[in-house]
């Protein structure tokens, strides 16, 4: 495929796989997986779609309008001599600096071959506008993959895994080889798939629940009570759960542990 090149700049691997290209496309909504169209609308946004190999795939879903977003121009003009998507579709830009509102007034999907020096700022963007994000399905390097559907107890869960298993249901699919793309990446990938849970907000203050998190992640291999002496200064949380590696806390017990810490330190 001539059109297909490497962009290293963008840290994009292009899939080149017709076979992987149709697998991925129905691993990501095979049929009774969706969150349901009425709550979460129809609207779906392809980031990176390059050359629009999985876009076509995307484009046999009935059910849903798709929409790309796209920064490399090169793509963007191949993108429309191609004339795969309506122009009023493709949306040329940053999805780092997408206006969620004014694109969806309604929740909606997020679909892509993401580009791996990105992808941790787009699972961040995620996070903070889950709200507006009802799913959330795609190719990611393998390393990020497991870190972000991975679960407590294991080595790869960390503060990607907190954040995002506070408000979605992470389910990891399977690997792909780097084989199937050009340039072939010096990784194997992993496709995953997210659904927003039932969870409006955390049981615990956000903003604080964000730095303990971080805080203690930040010194991963020591016990909660030293990694979080910063946090708590001459206060001590007499519980097991100090005893423990953040890696060894759920979502809930990080929830659990924020309220503690702001108990103890609210008139600091």
């Amino acid at each position: 495929m001539k059109d297909v090149r490497a962009k290293k700049h963008l840290g994009q691997h292009f899939l080149i796989d017709q076979t992987i290209a149709e697998r991925t496309a129905n691993a990501l909504f095979p049929p009774g997986s969706l969150v349901a169209l009425s709550n979460s609308g129809n609207k779906l946004l392809e980031i990176g779609p390059g050359m629009g190999i999985l876009t076509k795939y995307l484009l046999h879903r009935a059910d849903f309008d798709v929409h790309a977003i796209e920064l490399d121009q090169e793509s963007i003009e191949y993108l429309k001599r191609s004339k795969l998507l309506p122009e009023n579709k493709l949306i040329e830009g940053d999805f780092l600096k997408l206006d969620f509102d004014a694109f969806s007034d309604r929740p909606f999907s997020i679909v892509g071959n993401f580009p791996y020096n990105i992808s941790n700022m787009i699972m961040f963007r995620v996070f903070e506008n889950r709200d507006k994000i009802a799913q959330i399905s795609g190719m990611f390097q393998h390393e990020v993959a497991e870190r972000i559907t991975s679960k407590p107890g294991k080595k790869a869960y960390g503060i990607l895994s907190v954040f995002i298993q506070a408000f979605y249901t992470a389910e990891y699919m399977f690997v792909v080889g780097p084989e199937v793309f050009n340039p072939p990446p010096k990784v194997k990938s992993a496709i995953i798939r997210l659904v927003r849970n039932d969870v409006k907000k955390l049981n615990c203050t956000e903003k604080l629940f964000i730095t303990v998190v971080k805080t203690a992640f930040n010194q991963r291999r020591k016990m909660l009570s030293n990694s979080l002496k910063s946090m708590l200064g001459e206060h001590k949380i007499a519980s097991e759960i100090m005893n423990k590696r953040p890696e060894q806390l759920s979502v809930a017990e990080f929830e659990m542990l924020t309220n503690t810490i702001e108990k103890l330190t609210q008139n600091q």
